[in-house]
């Protein structure tokens, strides 16, 4: 609910602050006084359009704050996380700032926003009902909601919408998978057979390291062998081995070490090497009978190491990423699926949409219940509010293929007169007419309705006497569940609120000025008895205040 309304130089306020309360609240004052400001700066707060006449003459801007606790209303609690403009905990803060060059900016909770973001939360917030275009009750999808809520089908028509939903993506994949077809085949055939070629090629990381150490070694076999030979040679065979060479030598030292014992250490030296010379000779010898010098394998090794080296210039990558390359084109095939998939598909699709259309008949059935009953009622509230012979109805007006909002299109429609084909509610002309309209819409679907905050402007246009009276004690029982705001010059619509405010203005340095003070006991008699006396009150007229007042107290 609205909480605290701060404004600043706006046309001819200067500067008020207003604290609210819950209930009923009636703003009344003279003709001209300035009663439609109030709604004129809470609408500018809410997102509406200014220009440059609303700043007050003389200031460089005008400026609105609006607070409202929003503790009750998780949804707009959702919206404020979702826009990333959440304030203080269950409190939104709506500001516009319009200067005198006809520039304004807008805030959440602090936060710069969009008017359309503005507008957003005001739809959430606050109802304006009269003239002004900030009234949700014109909106179809406010309309069907608001059905839907006096139906108590929200839960169907959520499921309808996510069955609807469903139905829509498996029809945007069956017609891509259907008008792609052709191109689909050919990419298909052409990833099947890579991928043929590559399974083939049987490649693997760990194969592949290996043929590279054995083709090294094969084609370098020969030169090997004769290494091996040289060696063997050289250290155990010819005529001077070493071998040969180092067995004299200590044989010698041996022989020397009956003379001279130092000559054992030495010796030790060169009979380790020559046991590390023998290890050497064994290991060429065995490395010699080991080695493969076959051609015909090392041929193999060589086509191998041709065909992988082409399957990895073919796809440009290094060998090592072959297998990736096969991965990446399985993949793919799994997404492409098979002809197989596109008469699954819509097997899918005709059970979604079957789906969908029971669930939508079940929403239609009733909605349409709850049309001819809410229409019933409303049209029955009319007949007190001054549109006798007139009539409301609720249009559902079906579509050709449905939408997530069901089969149907909801249309508020009324006769204001006897005789008059039913229009929508968003082409009457009268301002009044709306409002009353309005009123009754509203107490009708009291308990069903979201947005908090409603606020009625020329709900009395055109009626009087008993008909004001009955207006008067609507709005007093709506204000039992919604805030409700009225501006109105009937003192029977004034003296049923539960709170009542008086707006004038006077001529202060020259200037004119608005002013809105909060009357008490005494105040509400004087208000109402100028309401009903006109210039002259006299005691009878407030003794008829007073006794108006008591009897809806």
């Amino acid at each position: 609910m609205l909480k605290f309304l701060s404004i600043r130089d706006f046309v001819i306020v200067s500067s008020l602050e207003l604290d609210f309360s819950s209930g009923f609240t009636a703003l009344t004052g003279e003709t001209g006084a300035g009663k439609s400001i109030l709604i004129d700066a809470l609408s500018l707060a809410l997102g509406e359009r200014g220009d440059a006449a609303m700043v007050r003459n003389g200031s460089e801007r005008a400026e609105i704050s609006a607070e409202f606790d929003i503790s009750a209303l998780p949804q707009m609690r959702a919206w404020l996380r979702e826009e990333e403009l959440e304030g203080d905990e269950g409190v939104c803060l709506l500001r516009r700032v319009l200067d005198a060059g006809g520039r304004s900016r807008g805030f959440i909770n602090g936060r710069t926003a969009t008017l359309q973001q503005m507008r957003e939360a005001g739809d959430q917030l606050l109802d304006i009902h009269g003239q002004h275009a900030h009234q949700s009750l014109l909106r179809p999808d406010a309309q069907r909601v608001l059905l839907d809520g006096y139906a108590g089908m929200e839960g169907a028509a959520e499921q309808v919408a996510t069955l609807y939903r469903d139905w829509q993506a498996l029809r945007r994949s069956r017609i891509s998978l259907s008008e792609n077809a052709g191109a689909l085949a050919s990419e298909r055939e052409l990833l099947q057979f890579q991928r043929d070629e590559l399974l083939s090629l049987n490649f693997n990381a760990a194969e592949w390291a290996e043929t590279q150490v054995d083709h090294a070694r094969l084609a370098h076999a020969a030169s090997l062998l004769e290494t091996a030979a040289f060696g063997i040679e050289t250290l155990s065979e010819s005529d001077s081995a070493c071998l040969a060479q180092l067995n004299a030598l200590t044989s010698r030292l041996r022989d020397g070490m009956a003379h001279d014992e130092s000559l054992g250490d030495t010796l030790k030296i060169m009979e380790s090497a020559q046991a590390e010379l023998q290890e050497a000779v064994y290991a060429l010898r065995h490395y010699q009978q080991r080695l493969d010098n076959d051609p015909q394998r090392l041929r193999e090794l060589e086509q191998r190491i041709r065909d992988v080296m082409d399957a990895a210039r073919k796809y440009r990558v290094a060998p090592e990423q072959l297998h990736e390359v096969l991965q990446r084109i399985e993949s793919r095939l799994e997404q492409l699926g098979g002809d197989a998939d596109l008469a699954e598909l819509e097997k899918q699709e005709q059970a979604a949409q079957q789906g969908y259309l029971a669930e939508a008949r079940k929403l239609s059935a009733g909605r349409k219940l709850a049309a001819d009953k809410l229409a019933h009622e409303i049209t029955a509230a009319m007949q007190t509010l001054a549109m006798q012979g007139g009539s409301f109805a609720v249009a559902l007006l079906p579509l050709a293929e449905g939408n997530a909002c069901g089969l149907e299109s909801i249309d508020f429609q009324v006769a204001a007169n006897p005789g008059v084909p039913p229009r929508s509610l968003a082409k009457v002309a009268s301002g009044g007419e709306l409002s009353r309209i309005s009123l009754a819409i509203q107490v009708a679907t009291s308990q069903v309705a979201s947005v908090p905050t409603l606020i009625f402007d020329e709900v009395d246009s055109g009626i009087g006497g008993r008909v004001a009276e009955i207006v008067g004690h609507l709005l007093k029982q709506l204000g039992r569940d919604y805030q409700v705001l009225c501006v109105t010059h009937l003192p029977q619509v004034a003296a049923a609120a539960d709170h009542q405010w008086q707006v004038s203005k006077a001529v202060e340095g020259g200037v004119t000025l608005s002013h809105i003070a909060v009357l008490d006991d005494e105040q509400r008699i004087e208000e109402i008895a100028r309401m009903l006396g006109g210039v002259t009150i006299t005691e009878t007229t407030r003794k008829h205040a007073a006794e108006m007042l008591g009897a809806v107290g």
